[in-house]
């Protein structure tokens, strides 16, 4: 038998009614959720409930602009030390770019082979070069070294005494990848009058 109250509303009448009103459970989630991220919100627009976050973020910016400019100083110094070492080497230097630029080599190597030679410290007189280049299929030995040797024609010309060619098709440095040795020097260059010329013409 239901017990009617006030206003002639029985008591189960009224505690459905208040059932009926309540959110199910998955509504209060959503209610929850949609606070905590209003909290976030507020948190990151500088709200003090949470300055920790802030922090957290103005430090990981401060990390990854520290690390840009490690990269950029690196990068620079490599840069510098590359041009010093053009400056001087500028025969070494001068026969590096021109293969490069004439025959676009696959594979590269200069060597300066002055120190082995009765030549000053630090002369750019004697060198090897090992050239593998696409331009060198269908061309014979002789060809090959004669293209080299018209490239480098100003140098040899000016300051380089001695050239060592190795021009090798790709086909041919991918089955045989070696950079031949140069024999010990047998002092030919202390009888040889146009050394002198040509070491004088590289140091200016």
């Amino acid at each position: 038998m239901a017990t009617r109250g006030r206003g002639g509303f029985s008591f189960s009448q009224t505690r459905r009614n208040n059932e009926e009103k309540q959110p199910s459970p998955p509504e209060r989630f959503r209610r929850r959720r949609r606070r905590r991220r209003g909290v976030f919100k507020e948190a990151c627009c500088g709200h003090p409930l949470a300055p920790g976050l802030l922090m957290l973020s103005h430090v990981r910016r401060v990390v990854h602009s520290s690390s840009s400019s490690s990269f950029a100083l690196s990068s620079s110094r490599r840069s510098s030390r590359l041009m010093e070492a053009g400056s001087n080497r500028p025969v070494e230097a001068s026969i590096r770019t021109k293969l490069t630029e004439v025959l676009e080599p696959e594979h590269l190597e200069v060597l300066n082979e002055s120190h082995m030679h009765a030549v000053p410290p630090g002369s750019e007189s004697h060198f090897r070069v090992l050239v593998v280049s696409a331009r060198f299929e269908g061309l014979s030995l002789l060809q090959r070294h004669r293209l080299v040797n018209e490239t480098l024609s100003h140098e040899l010309r000016t300051s380089v005494h001695a050239l060592a060619i190795q021009a090798k098709t790709p086909q041919q440095w991918s089955s045989d990848p070696s950079l031949a040795k140069s024999p010990p020097c047998l002092g030919g260059s202390k009888h040889d009058n146009t050394v002198a010329g040509k070491l004088k013409s590289g140091l200016d």
